[in-house]
């Protein structure tokens, strides 16, 4: 049963709820400056504008704020991209010290957002805020620069009210969740950490404890060129061979493998979608009469939490996929003497905290006082909370308003009454989680 608001959570609702215009203002802000999710080489964009337009906000109701730009990635880890460099993309994590004797919270955001796309698919500018229908239209409204808004505002409302939490709360706003999680990862070894967290994700105020983890293999398949127009002798005897017809034993055991992975009870989860494998990219060919000399298959490799093996990683799952697929090539003559080839993207990896944690009951009993009920679940993708939970020592689970369905399209949105109310809610959350 949820409890009810006290007077004074209550009045704490009623300046969030008076401040919506203020709300949508700095959503608004932050929309503006654009900080599209890059690839290894491109230029920093408006990331270090948007941080210091963040930075003067925490500053003026009291924190401590760390702006730094993390140490390129260098090669050969697992987890990040090859050669990523931060400069002009850094990272900021600001504390609200507490009186004391209460339990710090963490409250995270991405501040990248995906590409728009073609700026002519957009009925307006992606990077101007549109209101309509009650609606905030826009490039990141919904993921996430609106829920890191709500949270910087969450804490803005508490201080107007002349409320001292007793824990401590920490503010980060990290690079990079879109493109490889590189951002989050570095903040938790710049040693972010709290007793608890959350991270402002469009959820529909559900609460989501867990995610699934990413692995993505480059498969090429060796063929020989020829002439296409030509009859060719058997390969044996130096005739051509079409690799992307050869590919189709690779996709046949990724078909009988996604198969096999649905039958077994390690493969489910129960919340999450079930682990799989799924072709998204094939490439080969060099000219149109030609026989394909390559043809590389990427994978999308999606598992879970309990698929983690001891080191912390998917090693365990890459061998499996591997054995199953090179002994499924191992069985065509040609693909015998000519193995596949493996190429591994960064491990991105999943984790979960308990569903019964104490922040999640405290956060959707606050969200339920103001009429939106939600429930524990997870995010079938991935998200920041993972890193903080997995790394960090700080169990986070993502909270947000509504509008997940139209994250990543041309139509992206959220409302601006869910917009307050995940607002008024964080605010309840570190009111009852903190202390008072």
């Amino acid at each position: 049963m949820t409890d009810p608001l006290s007077s004074a959570e209550e009045r704490i609702v009623e300046l969030v709820r008076e401040g919506r215009d203020e709300l949508v203002a700095l959503v608004a802000e932050l929309v503006a400056l654009d900080t599209t999710a890059r690839f290894v080489g491109d230029p920093p964009r408006d990331e270090v504008r948007l941080q210091q337009t963040l930075a003067t906000r925490l500053r003026a109701i009291g924190a401590d704020v760390d702006i730094w730009e993390p140490e390129p990635t260098g090669r050969g880890n697992r987890f990040v991209p090859d050669d990523l460099d931060f400069k002009g993309r850094p990272q900021l994590a600001a504390r609200l010290t507490g009186s004391g004797g209460g339990r710090s919270l963490l409250l995270n955001g991405h501040i990248d957002a995906v590409t728009p796309g073609p700026l002519e698919d957009w009925k307006t500018d992606p990077f101007k805020v549109a209101l309509a229908d009650g609606k905030l239209w826009g490039r990141g409204v919904n993921d996430m620069k609106g829920g890191l808004a709500s949270l910087l505002f969450a804490l803005e409302t508490l201080h107007r009210a002349g409320v001292r939490l007793r824990g401590d709360v920490v503010y980060c706003a990290n690079t990079d969740e879109e493109s490889s999680g590189a951002g989050s990862l570095a903040c938790v070894e710049h040693g972010v950490h709290a007793d608890a967290g959350i991270c402002g994700e469009p959820t529909g105020f559900d609460a989501w404890v867990c995610c699934r983890g990413t692995v993505m293999p480059v498969i090429t398949v060796e063929g020989r060129a020829g002439h296409a127009e030509m009859p060719q002798p058997h390969w044996r005897e130096g005739g051509a061979v079409n690799a992307i017809e050869k590919a189709k034993t690779v996709l046949d055991a990724i078909e009988t493998l996604r198969d096999e992975w649905r039958g077994r009870a390690d493969k489910k989860h129960w919340c999450l979608a079930p682990a799989d494998i799924v072709p998204t990219i094939i490439a080969g060919g060099v000219w149109t009469v030609t026989y394909p000399p390559h043809c590389a298959i990427t994978c999308d490799i999606q598992y879970l939490p309990a698929n983690v093996d001891d080191e912390g990683t998917a090693k365990a799952v890459e061998a499996e996929v591997k054995d199953w697929i090179d002994a499924a090539a191992n069985a065509d003559p040609w693909l015998r003497e000519h193995p596949l080839k493996w190429d591994w993207m960064e491990d991105i990896v999943p984790a979960e905290m308990p569903a019964d944690h104490p922040l999640v009951g405290i956060v959707l009993d606050g969200a339920a006082a103001l009429g939106r009920t939600g429930m524990a679940s997870g995010l079938d993708s991935w998200h920041d909370a993972a890193h903080f939970t997995r790394w960090g020592k700080t169990p986070t689970l993502s909270f947000g308003p509504d509008g997940v369905d139209s994250a990543h399209t041309v139509e992206e949105r959220v409302s601006v009454e869910g917009l307050v109310d995940h607002c008024a809610a964080v605010a309840l959350a570190a009111l009852r989680w903190c202390g008072v």
